[in-house]
């Protein structure tokens, strides 16, 4: 593993149509990596304020920054930590809101042998609170 590029790592988001980023840092107690509201201008994870309105609203944390692992668990491990995850009334929250959740997994696998570690009990758990796990494997 280097220091200059991680072979994985986990975004949390929260989007929809309606989603007010303020409303989901109350619920989480946590202070968003990236936020945009529909139709409006947002800045980009360079610092610079985007060119098009937002197509959708977003409420994002990543593990990028925090977690130095190559392997996807502590990275999703560090997230449920953060978000105090899970929560009971999570599915009925993204519903009245209108919102969707999921935690993205970045996966490089470049010479083709590694196999995402996406533990059960975390899949498992994040279904049943109304989100996805996905991988989003490059090569």
């Amino acid at each position: 593993m280097t220091d200059t590029h991680r072979l994985a790592h986990v975004s949390f988001t929260v989007t929809g149509e309606s989603l007010r980023p303020e409303f989901w840092s109350a619920y989480f107690g946590v202070v968003p990596d990236f936020s945009a509201v529909k139709g409006e201008r947002f800045t980009t994870p360079s610092g610079q304020l985007s060119s098009v309105p937002g197509r959708t609203g977003v409420w994002a944390v990543r593990s990028e920054i925090v977690i130095r692992s190559d392997t996807l668990e502590p990275h999703l491990r560090y997230l449920l930590a953060r978000l105090r995850l899970p929560r009971s009334d999570l599915r009925q929250v993204l519903a009245d809101n209108g919102a969707r959740m999921r935690f993205l997994c970045y996966w490089d696998n470049e010479s083709g042998d590694r196999v995402p570690d996406v533990p059960a009990d975390i899949r498992v758990m994040v279904a049943a609170m109304g989100g996805t796990v996905e991988i989003d494997e490059y090569r």
